[in-house]
């Protein structure tokens, strides 16, 4: 027997930056799996991008595969028109892609080149992309969903310096997307999604360094362990269904209640 439920997202496309592996893949598959076809953004991983292409395809959803550099304004640019021209149309845009200065050759960079790259890939790149964003599904009769990715820790702060730097362009962009709720309503709903300690390649890689610090971090958090990023991605498929249709400059807090 079939399942009358019709999907909260069937006739509908997305887009997600960062859409190769951890929480942006996640995301792409929870949304197909709502019934939306998704353009896939990746920066370079490529295969990682390749991979959640045939999952969604498995899912019986249309899709397409798109490089995207968000330090490159042409790249931005660029970045809509792909998709929509592959989808016909575009709903649903997520800005989960950024920088990663946690891992590999990032971990590794000093501390201005650090937050040089998270201004220009995590703040100046989804401050873009969301305006061509907001550009693109205003022109929609039907308008349509803009999705950013904040920390959650941008509202009580954390020690360190990769705290330091993730607090000042995470915490900005999370200011930026209440005012860009303001300026494009109606017709286009921003919110934001704040993930906390989550299972991705730095959390996997943390734990294997330090079981005791992972220990105490799960312990931390009032639900009792690591979000994963399935997690973030129920949370982003509510963000971006008819369920969530009266919700405009909100942060969703995705961190198992370490932040409240």
């Amino acid at each position: 027997m079939t399942d009358p439920t019709p999907a909260p997202l069937a006739g509908r496309a997305a887009l997600v930056t960062g859409a190769s592996s951890g929480i942006g893949r996640a995301i792409a598959i929870a949304l197909a799996g709502a019934g939306a076809d998704v353009a896939l953004a990746y920066h370079a991983n490529e295969a990682g991008a390749r991979q959640t292409e045939r999952d969604i395809v498995a899912l019986g959803r249309r899709t397409a595969v798109i490089q995207l550099d968000l330090a490159s304004e042409d790249s931005i640019r660029a970045l809509g028109p792909a998709a929509r021209a592959a989808l016909g149309r575009i709903d649903v845009w997520v800005n989960n892609a950024g920088a990663d200065i946690l891992t590999g050759s990032g971990a590794s960079l000093s501390r201005l080149e650090k937050l040089d790259r998270l201004l220009a890939v995590d703040l100046r790149g989804t401050i873009l992309a969301s305006w061509q964003a907001a550009e693109l599904l205003g022109a929609q009769e039907t308008g349509g969903v803009i999705i950013n990715m904040s920390w959650d820790h941008v509202l009580t702060g954390m020690p360190g310096l990769n705290p330091q730097l993730f607090a000042a362009v995470k915490g900005a962009v999370l200011a930026f997307s209440k005012s860009l709720a303001r300026s494009v309503a109606p017709r286009v709903r921003v919110n934001v999604l704040a993930p906390g300690w989550i299972e991705t390649s730095f959390g996997v890689g943390l734990g294997q360094q330090d079981d005791a610090m992972r220990r105490r971090i799960a312990e931390s958090a009032p639900l009792g362990r690591w979000g994963t990023p399935g997690d973030v991605a129920g949370a982003a498929v509510f963000l971006a269904s008819p369920a969530s249709a009266f919700l405009t400059g909100q942060t969703i807090l995705v961190g198992g209640g370490v932040v409240m």
